[in-house]
C-alpha cells in the first residue's frame, strides 16, 4: 500500500514541484536553526578531482551548480530540440503568441528592476534575476487546478517556458561570463566536429557523445564561460532520430530517463543548496533593500506587465489570435503564474552576485516574488476557470 501510495505520489502532475518546495523549506528551516553549521559546512565542502597535474578543486556548492545543473541544462537542450523538430515550436504561427509573450516577460521584469536601482550602479548586474520562470513550478500550480485548464492554456504556458529558457540560456552565455581562456575555447571547439560526426554517421549510442560532452564541459569549465552551457550544446547534437529504425528516438528516450532524476534529484538538490538563506540579524534594510525589492517587483509587476502587453500588442496589430478555449483572463493569470522564478532566478542570482555582499541577499527577492506572483496565479486562474467543467489533458509532467 505505502509503494503504491508513493508511485502514485510520484507520477502526480505537481509532484516535482512540490519536491522542489519542500527541499527549499528545509534548507531555509536548516540555515536558522543549530544545524546551520552544518549546513554551511555541506555547501563549502571542499571536492577536488585531480589527475596528476590536472585538478578541479570546487566546494560542494560549485559542484552543484555548475556540474550537476549541466545536466539540467542538457535535459532543457534536449526539450528545445524536440519541440524545434517535432513539438510546440515546428510550426511559426504557433510560437509567435507565447515567443511575444516570452520576450516581453524578460524585458520588462528586467526593466522593473534597473528601475528600483538606477542610482546603484553596482547593483545594475542583477537585471536579468526576475526575467526567469520556473516552468516546473509554475506548471505544478496549473495541474492543481485539474481538468477544466484547456489544453490551449498549457500549451500557452510550456510554449513561453520554453522561449524563457532560451533567453536565459542566451543570457548567461553573453552577459555572465568571466575573463576567457582562449586556449580552454579552443579543446571545446574541438570537440564539436567529433559530435557532428557522430550525429552524421547515425551514431545512436549514447556513450560516446557523453565521453565528449564530459572534455567539452571541463573545458568550457575552465574557458571562462558558464559550465552549464556546455549541457546545451552537448544537446544539439543528441540524434532526435534513427535512421536504421523509424520507432526509435534517441534523443526522446534519454529525455525520459533523465527526468525523473533532474525533477526529483538534481533540481531538489540545486534548491536545497542554494535556499538557506539566514534571517539571523536581518532587519528592515535588508528586507526592504532595493535589490531584493527590485526582484520581487520584477517577478510579480514586470512579468504580468510584459506577457499582457505584448500579448494585447499582438492581438491589435492581427499578428496573431487568441488561442482557441481561452480569454484574457486565462493569459493574465498565465502571466501571473510567469512570475514564479525560482530556480532559474537562484541560479541568475547565483552568478550574479556571487555572495560577495552582506547588505542584502537576493534571494529573499526571488522568494518573496515567486510565492506573491504563485498565489495569485492560481487564485486568478481559479475564478476564470469556475466556469470550465473539463478540459483536455496534457502531460506536464516533464521539467522545462
Amino acid at each position: 500500500m505505502a509503494i503504491r501510495r508513493i508511485k502514485a505520489f510520484f507520477e502526480f502532475e505537481a509532484a516535482g514541484g512540490i519536491v522542489l518546495a519542500l527541499a527549499a523549506i528545509a534548507a531555509m528551516i536548516i540555515a536558522n536553526s543549530p544545524l546551520s553549521v552544518w549546513y554551511e559546512g555541506f555547501i563549502h565542502a571542499p571536492v577536488a578531482i585531480q589527475i596528476g597535474n590536472f585538478a578541479i578543486a570546487k566546494d560542494a556548492h560549485h559542484w552543484i551548480n555548475d556540474g550537476l545543473m549541466a545536466v539540467f541544462f542538457f535535459l532543457v537542450g534536449l526539450e528545445l530540440k524536440r519541440e524545434v523538430l517535432i513539438g510546440e515550436l515546428s510550426n511559426v504561427k504557433q510560437i509567435i503568441l507565447p515567443a511575444g509573450a516570452a520576450v516581453g516577460g524578460m524585458i520588462m521584469p528586467a526593466a522593473v528592476y534597473l528601475l528600483f536601482n538606477y542610482n546603484e550602479p553596482e547593483f545594475w548586474k542583477g537585471w536579468a534575476i526576475p526575467a526567469a520562470t520556473d516552468i516546473a513550478f509554475a506548471l505544478g500550480i496549473l495541474s492543481l487546478l485539474g481538468n477544466r485548464v484547456p489544453n490551449s492554456l498549457k500549451v500557452f504556458l510550456v510554449s513561453i517556458a520554453i522561449f524563457d529558457d532560451i533567453g536565459a540560456i542566451l543570457i548567461i552565455a553573453l552577459f555572465y561570463t568571466s575573463e576567457l581562456s582562449l586556449e580552454s575555447l579552443a579543446v571545446a571547439g574541438l570537440c564539436l566536429p567529433f559530435l557532428y560526426l557522430l550525429n552524421r554517421r547515425n551514431v545512436t549510442s549514447i556513450t560516446p557523445y557523453l565521453l565528449i560532452g564530459v572534455i567539452m564541459w571541463i573545458a568550457v569549465l575552465k574557458s571562462g564561460i558558464h559550465a552549464t552551457l556546455a549541457g546545451v550544446v552537448l544537446a544539439l547534437f543528441i540524434p532526435m532520430f534513427d535512421r536504421t529504425d523509424p520507432e526509435h528516438s534517441p534523443l526522446e528516450e534519454l529525455e525520459h530517463d533523465l527526468h525523473n532524476t533532474v525533477a526529483f534529484g538534481i533540481l531538489p538538490i540545486f534548491a536545497f543548496a542554494n535556499s538557506g538563506i539566514s534571517l539571523e540579524g536581518a532587519g528592515v534594510a535588508e528586507l526592504f533593500h532595493s535589490v531584493p525589492l527590485g526582484i520581487a517587483a520584477g517577478l510579480f509587476i514586470g512579468k504580468q506587465l510584459g506577457v499582457m502587453i505584448m500579448c494585447w500588442l499582438i492581438f491589435k496589430l492581427g499578428i496573431s489570435t487568441m488561442p482557441r478555449g481561452m480569454n484574457y483572463k486565462q493569459i493574465y493569470g498565465a502571466a501571473l503564474l510567469c512570475g514564479v522564478g525560482f530556480t532559474m532566478s537562484l541560479f541568475i542570482g547565483s552568478l550574479a552576485f556571487a555572495g560577495d555582499t552582506t547588505l542584502f541577499d537576493e534571494r529573499l527577492g526571488i522568494i518573496m516574488g515567486s510565492i506573491v506572483s504563485g498565489i495569485a496565479g492560481y487564485l486568478m486562474l481559479k475564478v476564470s476557470l469556475k466556469d470550465n467543467i473539463s478540459g483536455t489533458s496534457v502531460d506536464l509532467t516533464r521539467p522545462h
